[in-house]
């Protein structure tokens, strides 16, 4: 036999039965070196295994205090009961757990230091999270430094906040936390209304303790946003908030701003509070295009701002690069453009609700390059261009009458052109007359029936991205003739002048624009060299625009615009579209 051959011999199972073993032994006390005295209850245990699962023990029995040597050691502030099941668990890696007991294992476990049933049990605890206890599990996570279950318990409870709004555990939440849950952006609520009298709710459980909150409370609910009628009748009227000069303040901001919308007085400034939650800020429409195979595309994807993701919808029922959108009460409008072999001059309507797309009415006129705007509950469509002609045709679409009818022309053809409406009126912004990208600009007053020359932009261009923002029009990229841009300029109607804000990271022509939640959505485009499914938008509150999540298709000429609708109603109806539907 070779003197130098090995054979390495493994006993399966063997470490298995050794860890029953020591269980028996607990079980009848024998070997044992150390008793451990939680309450009223005496342990027997074996340092070696509880050496191996705690690290509070480990460290205890390594270190040179008394306690390394000690037969007996006494462990204050622990239910014995807990300290008996994690015990057991150190010789059988099994514990149960139920609602009554996990909260006891659970700080038992991270005194211990066990981490493995301390995760086990913050693990329950999300499980089984509810309205009626989800604000006692946070306080308890808060309180032994569970991070992973303070983010999960806040995460729910911002998620559920009416439903957890109505429990009367809601009433014993702390000010700290209750500022710091209506102050979320996140906050799920259907509007503004219910963060209010949820808050008084609050307020008025101990009304004399804590009127003194209020002033911050109601700093943070946006106030500008809520229902004109119910700012006057249950906020304005609250004694409450009339006993105090800071809500009275937050109040006349609010009434100053919704009276600066209506345009009966000057501007005032945008603040956070005027910003939506995005909750209830509605959803984005990223509407057909084209990509670099050349082909128009039918698909729809769509923004949900709380996910932060681009989810399918139905198609359209037709290609349509070039389009021309825009939303009316709840409902999406796509016109025109051209499906990849011919222009057209049909229409479709997309119902959120249904997930359907329907015809509406044909144009008079087949064109690419239209812009859509509604304006006093109809539709126009502006401008376009065919292989020979850009426009100055417009066109105005009745949704009750399902019945298009032409107006007064524009004083130049704009093929490509961007609209917005602003204080009552129709704006055609730039586009191309034939021969080269323009930076004119003219708007309609549909009281005068005729289009008047407003003041240029700063840049010559078409195919830009036209939305409106706190009371600006804004024009995104766009062409320079063949030039992509990335330069942006804003319109003020009050001034007639255009001032250039900050340029988006890369040049976008043909590029989707819209606002949504206080903040502009530049969608895809062409840089010059490539289409983009980058998206990025800007905040006029900080001048910036940040790269945001991009759509899944390649795509420019998209028509983009912003709904008012839920966005999780869409994702209910459109749950049997994949992702990989485009």
């Amino acid at each position: 036999m070779d003197d130098y051959s090995v054979m390495e011999f493994y006993a399966e199972g063997l470490a298995k039965e050794n860890l029953s073993l020591l269980y028996q032994f607990y079980q009848a006390e024998e070997l044992c070196d150390v008793k451990i005295n939680v309450g009223s209850r005496v342990f027997s245990c074996h340092r070696l295994v509880l050496a191996c699962v705690s690290h509070y023990f480990r460290a205890m029995f390594k270190s040179k205090m008394a306690e390394a040597t000690e037969k007996s050691i006494t462990i204050q502030d622990l239910d014995d009961e807990a300290m008996d099941k994690l015990i057991q668990f150190a010789y059988t890696s099994r514990i149960k757990l139920n609602t009554e007991n996990v909260q006891s294992i659970l700080y038992a476990a991270s005194i211990l230091q066990i981490e493995t049933v301390a995760n086990a049990c913050s693990n329950f605890m999300q499980s089984h999270l509810h309205p009626s206890n989800c604000i006692e599990v946070r306080s308890f996570a808060q309180q032994h430094n569970r991070v992973e279950l303070i983010k999960t318990t806040d995460t729910y409870i911002r998620e559920n906040f009416i439903s957890v709004s109505q429990t009367e555990e809601f009433l014993f939440m702390t000010f700290d936390i209750l500022l710091e849950f209506i102050s979320s952006p996140d906050l799920n609520v259907d509007s503004e209304e219910q963060v209010y009298l949820a808050i008084m709710k609050w307020i008025n459980h101990r009304p004399d303790d804590r009127r003194a909150n209020l002033p911050y409370l109601l700093e943070k609910v946006k106030l500008p946003l809520l229902n004109p009628v119910f700012l006057m009748d249950n906020v304005e009227r609250e004694e409450l908030i009339r006993s105090s000069l800071e809500c009275r303040d937050c109040v006349n901001e609010a009434k100053n701003y919704q009276m600066s919308i209506a345009s009966l007085v000057p501007e005032v400034k945008v603040t956070e509070r005027s910003r939506p939650r995005k909750s209830y800020a509605g959803v984005l429409f990223c509407v057909g295009g084209r990509g670099a195979s050349g082909d128009p595309f039918k698909s729809i994807e769509c923004y949900d701002p709380r996910q932060d993701r681009w989810f399918p919808v139905a198609d359209m029922t037709t290609r349509r690069r070039h389009v021309g959108v825009c939303s009316f009460n709840g409902l999406l409008y796509a016109v025109g453009g051209h499906d990849g072999s011919d222009h057209l001059r049909s229409g479709e309507m997309f119902d959120p609700k249904q997930n359907t797309w329907k015809p509406i009415a044909h144009m008079a006129t087949l064109r690419r390059g239209i812009a859509l705007a509604c304006l006093g509950g109809v539709i126009y469509a502006v401008g376009g261009l065919d292989d020979t002609t850009c426009f100055n045709t417009v066109e105005r679409y009745d949704p009750i009458q399902d019945y298009w009818a032409f107006i007064a022309n524009m004083e130049v053809p704009r093929g490509g052109v961007g609209v917005a409406t602003l204080k009552g009126q129709l704006y055609a912004l730039g586009g191309n007359d034939g021969t080269s990208s323009l930076d004119n600009c003219e708007k309609f007053d549909p009281y005068l029936g005729r289009w008047l020359t407003v003041a240029s932009m700063h840049k010559r261009r078409a195919g830009a991205g036209v939305a409106v923002l706190d009371g600006y029009i804004y024009v995104v990229g766009g062409f320079d003739d063949n030039s992509p841009l990335d330069c942006v300029e804003k319109y003020d109607a009050k001034k007639d002048n255009w001032t250039l804000v900050a340029s988006m990271s890369c040049c976008r022509g043909g590029v989707g624009v819209s606002a949504l939640g206080g903040r502009l959505y530049a969608v895809g485009g062409h840089d010059g060299s490539n289409y983009l499914n980058s998206v990025e938008a800007y905040d006029p509150l900080t001048d910036k625009w940040e790269p945001a999540q991009g759509i899944q298709q390649y795509r420019a000429g998209a028509g983009v615009t912003f709904c008012d609708c839920s966005p999780k109603l869409l994702r209910q109806v459109t749950s049997a579209y994949s992702t990989g539907h485009l």
